[in-house]
C-alpha cells in the first residue's frame, strides 16, 4: 500500500521521521512516498499546487496524508476525502477545495477520541492512524461520520480586461521557473491568435512568443510556455543558480506578483 506525505515540516527536524516511524510500526510493509516536506509553512495554496500536479500519477488506492496547518479548531476538523479512486487525509482548512476538478466521491469527518497529544501533533497521531486503518482495508465510515461538503477557499483568478489578461505568480519551482494562474484555455480564448506581449511587472522585460519547450530558445534566454500543469510559465532556459539565475531571480518576480498579457487589437497573426 502506498502512503504519501506532504508537509511543511522541513528536513532538518525529527518530525517527518517520527511520522514515518509510526506508519511503519503499524504497517511494516508500507510504501511511503515523500511528495514534499518543504511546503511554505501553513500555505495550503502551495501544498495544493504540488499535490494536484502529481496525485493522479499514483495508482488507485493510494492514501495521501496532508500535514499542512493540521491543527483543528471549532470550525475546521479533520477529514478523509475519497476522489479519483484515492484517499486524502488532512484538515478541513480549504485545501481539499483547491485539489480537485470534480466533486469528491465521499467525505468523512474523523471522529477519533482526541487527547492533548493528538492536538499537538495531529499529522502523526490522527492522520497516520486513519491512513493505516484504510490501508488495512478498513472503511472510512468506521472511523468517521459521512458529511456532504468541506470548507471552500478561492485562489486569485486571472482578470480579463478588454484585450488584456492580468495574472499573478502562483508558484516558483526549484529552477526558478515562474508559474502563473493564467491557463492555456483563457489565453487562447482571449488571444484568438492575436500578437501579444507578456509584461513582467517591475522588471521592464517582456515576451512576445509562446514556445513548446525550454530548449526552443538558446541557453540563458527567457521563454514563455504552458507547463504540464496547464498554466503559463515564465522561465530561463537552463537558468539556475550558478548559471545566470532563474526567471524569478532575473526578473525579480515573487509569489502574488502581477504579470500582464496585452493582445494587439484586430491582429490575427499567429503567436
Amino acid at each position: 500500500m502506498i502512503i504519501t506525505l506532504t508537509t511543511d515540516m522541513g528536513l532538518s527536524d525529527f518530525y517527518v521521521a517520527s511520522i514515518k516511524g509510526n506508519i511503519l510500526k503499524e504497517l511494516p510493509n508500507a510504501n511511503i512516498v515523500d511528495i514534499s516536506h518543504v511546503i511554505r509553512p501553513f500555505d495550503i495554496s502551495h501544498a495544493s499546487f504540488v499535490i494536484k500536479n502529481c496525485f493522479q500519477d499514483f495508482p488507485k488506492g493510494t492514501i495521501h496524508i496532508i500535514g499542512i496547518n493540521p491543527e483543528p479548531d471549532k470550525i475546521n476538523g479533520h477529514l478523509i476525502v475519497e476522489n479519483y479512486g484515492q484517499f486524502f487525509i488532512g484538515a478541513d482548512n480549504g485545501i481539499f477545495s483547491l485539489l480537485f476538478n470534480k466533486n469528491p466521491d465521499g467525505i468523512w469527518s474523523i471522529n477519533f477520541d482526541e487527547d492533548l497529544e493528538s492536538h499537538s501533533f495531529p499529522t502523526k497521531n490522527i492522520f497516520v492512524k486513519a491512513a493505516c486503518h484504510i490501508a488495512r482495508g478498513g472503511v472510512p465510515a468506521l472511523i468517521g461520520n459521512q458529511i456532504d461538503s468541506f470548507n471552500k477557499k478561492e485562489l486569485f483568478r486571472a482578470i480579463v480586461d478588454n484585450n488584456s489578461i492580468k495574472g499573478t505568480v502562483n508558484y516558483i519551482d526549484t529552477y526558478g521557473n515562474v508559474i502563473t494562474n493564467v491557463t492555456k484555455e483563457l489565453f487562447n480564448e482571449i488571444g484568438k491568435n492575436k500578437s501579444f506581449k507578456i509584461f513582467l511587472t517591475r522588471s521592464g522585460y517582456s515576451i512576445n512568443k509562446i514556445h513548446k519547450a525550454y530548449g526552443d530558445v538558446p541557453e540563458g534566454e527567457r521563454v514563455a510556455l504552458f507547463s504540464s500543469s496547464g498554466f503559463l510559465e515564465i522561465a530561463i532556459n537552463k537558468g539556475v543558480i550558478g548559471s545566470g539565475g532563474g526567471a524569478n531571480q532575473l526578473f525579480g518576480l515573487k509569489i502574488n506578483d502581477t504579470i500582464t498579457i496585452e493582445f494587439k487589437q484586430d491582429d490575427h497573426s499567429n503567436s
